[in-house]
């Protein structure tokens, strides 16, 4: 059975928002995979709300092959625990749903911001997928587009609709799952 760490989204509601994407992707894996969908609580007094050290702490309960599928802030505070710390050797592949690419000179953005360098951080060895929908309002498609400039060697999957929720529909990220 392979193990899958699925990372919600933030946001006051994000735990119970992204509960049917990863019931989504569980219903479209079967019982092969099992899907851990912790929730990861924000802490407002650190810059990055306490989220990268959160997402370490998950990997780290996992000695097996794993899979982390992250959506939207998970997405982006796994990519800045993963640029920003030694690599899990137990990431099997990285799945990354409607990510922010933080920027901007606001206060409150600069914890979240990756650094300038983080793609020669990342691990390329890991097999890296990002999802995004055209018509995502919350996180634009430009979003995409900035990390294609980053990293080169990720698979980027643009879908045609679904908004950020993807339409609570996972069945494509499941069919790379399997094909893995």
């Amino acid at each position: 059975m392979m193990d899958i760490l699925f990372l919600q989204g933030g946001g006051d509601d994000g735990y119970q928002a992204d509960a049917a994407l990863a019931n989504s992707l569980q219903r479209e894996l079967g019982r092969e995979y099992r899907i851990h969908y912790p929730e990861i609580q924000s802490n407002n007094d650190k810059a990055d709300y306490g989220w990268p050290s959160a997402i370490g702490e998950a990997i780290k309960e996992f000695e097996d092959p794993l899979i982390v599928v992250a959506h939207s802030f998970g997405g982006s505070m796994l990519l800045k625990y993963l640029s920003e710390n030694q690599h899990p050797e137990n990431i099997k592949a990285i799945f990354l749903l409607s990510t922010p690419f933080w920027s901007g000179d606001e206060d409150w953005v600069q914890g979240l911001k990756l650094t300038d360098d983080f793609d020669k951080k990342l691990p390329v060895d890991k097999p890296t997928f990002l999802y995004h929908c055209k018509d995502d309002d919350e996180v634009t498609i430009d979003h995409l587009k900035k990390y294609k400039d980053h990293i080169p060697w990720a698979k980027f999957v643009e879908l045609e609709s679904g908004g950020h929720q993807l339409n609570n529909d996972l069945s494509v990220v499941a069919e790379e799952i399997r094909n893995l």
